[in-house]
């Protein structure tokens, strides 16, 4: 995310999604910088590279049962 318009139409996206009772998953976080303003704009989850490579159905469900990184990053706040 740079700059103050994509701030705004990604707050404009949660906020529109969050009033309709849904939760906001973002794709592609890539640098802690990205998750810090996707967890202020009030994301609820994430994917991206800076969680973890793409990974075959063994490696994920390995990944999954011990880190929960979304929820670990919120949970730190």
């Amino acid at each position: 995310m740079a700059g103050d318009d994509s701030d705004a139409i990604v707050r404009s996206i949660v906020a529109l999604a969050h009033s309709l009772g849904l939760e906001v998953i973002a794709e592609g976080i890539e640098h802690s910088d990205q998750l810090e303003q996707l967890l202020e704009l009030g994301c609820d989850h994430g994917q991206g590279f800076l969680f973890s490579r793409p990974l075959g159905f063994v490696d994920l469900q390995a990944l999954l049962t011990r880190w929960a990184p979304f929820a670990d990053a919120q949970a730190a706040r």
